[in-house]
């Protein structure tokens, strides 16, 4: 089986024999098998369970390979009377029903089975460079498994609306940053890690919601461990796990009504992935998660704007606000309702523009800084006034 060529999933099937192997369990049972496998920490190094053969799979197909599993487990649980791929697609068009016509222009023509390929192709993977090691670690967690959770909950009642998913990813969200808050001692790393996550959301939302609320929003159990079992990769992102990120966790898991063995599972399964799996998952080698982000991505972004400079330039300057908005970001911070505006005129924008568009898919939003970053740099030299004066610094 070949997770990167046609027809890998109808093999993976056949492989697997689901309605064998898979049949009378469910995804719950299956979750410690997916946390240490790395799938609910979005670093795969393994197939999960190992109910297949690893024949030197790379990461993102291990991932791919994960998830459709766990789709299937969910799957072949149900009571639904259509077949897998019927079910997936039917799943993925209810959801996005307001995006069709952009669902479309992803999946393109063919058969159902072709479809789920590449449907599953691009909610894993947009690109190596884009979505690198460590935007992963993060950004694969909030889309993967919340997709399980929400392809169970489609094939209960036949129904299920992108809320499903804004609203779990929301209640992820809280819960993280306020980990991440818990730290005693916050480095600067710390702060603009809070501040990716948050822009890395893939649905746009006012603010944070409260703590208490996202609480209140928990309603099932499997939900709830994943809910902590993230809690504790956030604690891990510098390797350490302090006395008061330990009460945080002690407490989160009472607030989320699991007992103390779930607690002390989640620290102790996050510690020994780190330590099993320290030399496969280059992330884990690295404290500086932000750094390494950057780094990863700057020459993409940096590439993809140089290629398009001459497209780009005319489209904002038909855009006197957004040009006016990113002249300021070379001088000053933008406030929260400016950086919302030059987000929502850029993306109208990559809209027109084929090779801008993976700006567009989720979690793309999160690279939009360093767009805003470079493009004042690449633009006649009348758009930025600090020009002159950046270049002679370097001299």
């Amino acid at each position: 089986m070949n997770p990167s060529a046609t027809g890998w999933i109808k093999k993976l099937i056949k492989v697997l024999n689901p309605s064998q192997t898979l049949a009378n369990t469910s995804i719950d049972n299956y979750y410690e098998a997916f946390r240490n496998c790395g799938f609910i920490y979005g670093s795969n190094v393994e197939i999960v369970a190992k109910l297949i053969e690893n024949k030197d799979f790379e990461t993102e197909e291990i991932c791919k390979i994960n998830l459709i599993i766990a789709l299937l487990i969910v799957h072949e649980n149900s009571t639904s009377k259509n077949d897998f791929f019927t079910d997936v697609n039917q799943f993925y068009n209810t959801l996005n029903e307001k995006k069709t016509s952009f669902i479309e222009i992803l999946l393109g023509s063919g058969s159902k089975e072709d479809k789920v390929e590449r449907l599953i192709n691009k909610r894993v993977q947009i690109d190596d460079n884009l979505l690198n090691k460590s935007f992963n670690y993060f950004i694969t967690n909030a889309l993967l498994f919340i997709d399980v959770l929400a392809f169970k909950n489609y094939l209960n009642d036949l129904k299920i609306t992108d809320d499903f998913l804004k609203n779990h990813e929301i209640i992820i969200e809280s819960i993280v940053i306020n980990t991440l808050n818990s730290k005693q001692n916050k480095t600067d790393y710390d702060k603009n890690l809070i501040d990716l996550f948050e822009q890395s959301a893939r649905y746009e939302h006012e603010k944070v919601l409260s703590f208490d609320d996202a609480m209140s929003k928990i309603e099932t159990e499997i939900f709830a461990r994943y809910c902590l079992d993230l809690a504790a990769m956030a604690t891990w992102t510098d390797a350490t796990l302090d006395k008061s990120e330990a009460n945080f966790l002690a407490q989160l898991g009472k607030q989320l009504n699991l007992n103390e063995l779930h607690v002390n599972q989640a620290e102790n399964s996050i510690a020994e992935f780190y330590v099993k799996y320290k030399e496969d998952v280059p992330l884990l080698g690295s404290k500086n998660i932000v750094k390494t982000f950057y780094d990863n991505s700057s020459n993409f972004v940096l590439k993809l704007i140089r290629r398009n400079g001459k497209r780009l330039t005319k489209e904002l300057t038909e855009s006197k606000e957004l040009v006016l908005l990113l002249s300021q970001s070379t001088i000053r911070e933008l406030n929260k309702d400016e950086q919302k505006k030059v987000q929502e005129q850029l993306l109208d924008i990559f809209k027109s523009i084929p090779s801008l568009a993976i700006f567009l898919l989720p979690g793309g939003a999160l690279l939009l800084p360093l767009v805003v970053k470079f493009i004042p740099k690449l633009l006649p030299s009348a758009f930025d006034d600090n020009r002159i004066e950046d270049e002679e610094k370097k001299e």
